[in-house]
């Protein structure tokens, strides 16, 4: 790894990241927008077509697919337990002990992970990444609500609810386009490319105004928040690159897999603590401080990522 070169892998892919969330926060701040109905946007057409688009175009094999959600759900279920034996150590209760947990163990890898993976590593990373992209969703919506429901909620109802998500059927239609090798028609393609052009932007836009409704500091729960946040931007990345190892990922699949493992906690998990009657000041504190650490963090990730 070059430390000389590490400035200018902030300035030129991290930078234009926190720039572009940094409109939606001060947008938030000022005219404090309607952030649902841009979310729905996002979460029902935007990235949805990004997927399939994407994955569909990408040079991704059918084994290296395998790998790279096996690497997310893996990498995602293993910080879920280290977190829950932290917690243990802790001698936290039920509700802080799941907060740890759905805090340390879900990423932002749709809002901040997608576009540091195009910018750092290329469209051939961006695609491996949108694979990691859903299979967390896949994970925040089984592994992340049963944790954060303490047994309230089935796995039956956790699947039902996966059912309800359109990235996960974007992928299937991906999946199919790409075995039978059909060929998209034109004004399809078109249609879908236009749209799947405005999801990172978008979803960035969308980060700024979710940071900026966090309306206080909750100073109770530092020390709980630095335990998280450390399982989340640093013993992530270390466990993601054990396990990449032990895959066999190399080139973009292996960069753009480590990286989208070690972005800051997912905004999501606010909304599961709202949700879920989990601590909302030590879910909350940890998606900022993470998002906050995440430009020091991830430029040292994409320098070594870049060197090895």
């Amino acid at each position: 790894m070059n430390p000389s070169a590490i400035p200018d892998i902030f300035i030129n892919n991290l930078l234009p990241i926190l720039l572009a969330a940094a409109t939606g926060f001060a947008l938030g701040k000022t005219l404090r927008p309607d952030i649902k109905t841009a979310s729905r946007l996002a979460f029902h057409i935007f990235s949805p077509c990004l997927i399939f688009i994407s994955i569909v175009r990408a040079g991704i094999t059918g084994a290296e697919f395998g790998k790279l959600a096996l690497l997310t759900v893996a990498v995602s279920c293993l910080v879920g337990i280290v977190s829950f034996l932290a917690g243990r150590v802790f001698g936290l209760g039920r509700q802080l002990l799941a907060s740890l947990v759905v805090a340390s163990m879900l990423s932002n890898s749709g809002n901040y992970g997608l576009a540091a993976n195009k910018f750092a590593f290329g469209e051939e990373a961006l695609a491996c990444a949108l694979v990691c992209f859903v299979f967390g969703t896949v994970v925040t919506y089984t592994v992340g609500i049963l944790v954060a429901s303490m047994g309230k909620l089935s796995a039956r109802r956790a699947l039902g609810t996966l059912m309800t998500v359109p990235a996960f059927y974007a992928l299937v239609a991906a999946a199919v386009f790409r075995t039978t090798g059909w060929n998209i028609p034109v004004v399809l393609d078109r249609s879908v490319t236009l749209l799947s052009d405005a999801a990172i932007p978008v979803m960035l836009v969308i980060l700024g105004l979710q940071i900026a409704e966090v309306r206080a500091w909750p100073r109770g729960r530092v020390t709980l928040i630095v335990a998280a946040s450390i399982l989340q931007v640093i013993v992530t990345p270390l466990i993601a690159l054990l396990v990449a190892h032990w895959l066999g990922l190399s080139g973009p699949a292996r960069q753009a897999a480590v990286l989208q493992t070690s972005m800051p906690a997912a905004v999501v998990t606010t909304v599961l603590a709202v949700e879920y009657d989990l601590d909302a000041a030590l879910v909350t504190g940890t998606v900022v401080a993470t998002t906050l650490a995440s430009p020091f963090t991830l430029t040292v990730i994409i320098a070594y990522l870049l060197s090895t």
